[in-house]
């Protein structure tokens, strides 16, 4: 099946404002938004991510959800292209993961952790608001918002360090739970 050609109309395209963005891949390696009805590139999706746009990449012979493989490409180009975020020994452990039995929960874990990671970071970037002026930084205020900040900080990375101790136990739990399902005879350590 050829590519369709970029100024011809798509029934993807008439999608709603609500519902995700549909990208097709292509055995050419080739990416087509059919809302713009033109070829695209990975900083295009990048672009997109950083925009907080939803999105669906799908293979265009088979309809396969491909989002996941795209964006593992985006992390892998920045991952190489820059200053990793990821360490070698950090990708290792990550992948120790992998078939085990803790494989769903590090997943939810990991996710839970960011998105709490996430909303710390807005709430200071929203107390941080009326500090710079348009181009130039307000120095008095700047100077009140940092000497007011380090409890503060302290205290919202507390929270955050509290819920990811809180995560881990819920997690440490459930895998307890599931060990006394497989093995009844099984006991925990007591703490």
């Amino acid at each position: 099946m050829a590519p369709p050609r970029p100024d011809a109309p798509d029934a993807d395209a008439a999608a709603t404002a609500s519902s995700p963005r549909v990208l097709k891949k292509y055995p050419n390696r080739r990416l087509y938004d059919t809302y713009t009805s033109s070829y695209i590139t990975l900083a295009d999706v990048k672009k997109m991510v950083l925009a907080a746009q939803p999105f669906v990449v799908r293979d265009a012979k088979t309809s396969e959800d491909l989002t996941r493989s795209i964006l593992l490409q985006i992390i892998l180009e920045e991952e190489t292209g820059g200053v990793p975020m990821f360490s070698a020994p950090m990708l290792a452990q990550i992948i120790r993961f992998y078939g085990g039995a803790m494989q769903g929960m590090m997943g939810s874990y990991l996710e839970k952790n960011l998105q709490t990671f996430t909303d710390i970071q807005t709430r200071l970037a929203e107390q941080s608001k009326g500090m710079l002026e348009p181009a130039v930084i307000n120095p008095e205020l700047w100077t009140q918002f940092l000497n007011g900040q380090v409890p503060g900080v302290q205290g919202v990375m507390g929270t955050y360090l509290e819920q990811s101790r809180q995560m881990f136990q819920q997690m440490q739990e459930q895998m307890a739970k599931q060990a006394e399902t497989l093995f009844p005879s099984f006991t925990p350590p007591k703490r």
